[in-house]
């Protein structure tokens, strides 16, 4: 198989919403860029979408972030729409938290020669999907694109940046 870009939870919450910050806004152009250039080079897209129920405050998650966000079937679950336009049908994982167990096990099987991230936030589902991918597939080459992602903070995703760079991510 060939290469692969994973787009972590380009969504309306994360950008414009409940949890939307300036940095965010700011990558959504460089995002549909590198979908455009990647669908152009034969990439497999992927996508994530971070998913919640009407019960999200009970749960973990919510208690330790009690901000209601991606509330299927929402608005704000919904990807942004330039990002959503430029992904087109591509094959989409609803997670409940963090990183998709789904999403890495597909990896694996899919054994592609290169897995490169863009998206939202680095520093939480960026970077659980991240890890989670170099985990399942350790001889794989794993990159990211720190112009296509944010974090909730600019100090967190240059946190997020060199953990990764840590764990033998190839960030660019």
């Amino acid at each position: 198989m060939g290469k692969v870009l994973v787009v972590v939870d380009m969504q309306n919450d994360f950008i414009t919403g409940s949890l939307g910050t300036k940095e965010a806004q700011g990558i959504v152009d460089n995002v549909v860029k590198k979908i455009q250039s990647c669908k152009e080079q034969g990439y497999e897209i992927l996508v994530t979408l971070d998913t919640h129920g009407e019960s999200y405050l009970q749960s973990q998650e919510g208690r330790f972030l009690p901000v209601e966000h991606c509330i299927r079937g929402t608005w704000g679950w919904q990807l942004e729409s330039s990002v959503e336009a430029a992904v087109g049908e591509a094959r989409r994982y609803e997670k409940g938290t963090f990183g998709s167990k789904e999403l890495a096990q597909d990896l694996e099987k899919m054994n592609p020669e290169s897995v490169e991230f863009v998206g939202l936030c680095t520093d939480i589902c960026v970077v659980s999907n991240v890890l989670a991918a170099k985990a399942w597939l350790p001889e794989t080459p794993i990159l990211v694109d720190a112009g296509c992602c944010a974090g909730v903070t600019p100090e967190a995703h240059e946190a997020a940046l060199a953990t990764m760079k840590s764990c033998q991510v190839q960030v660019f």
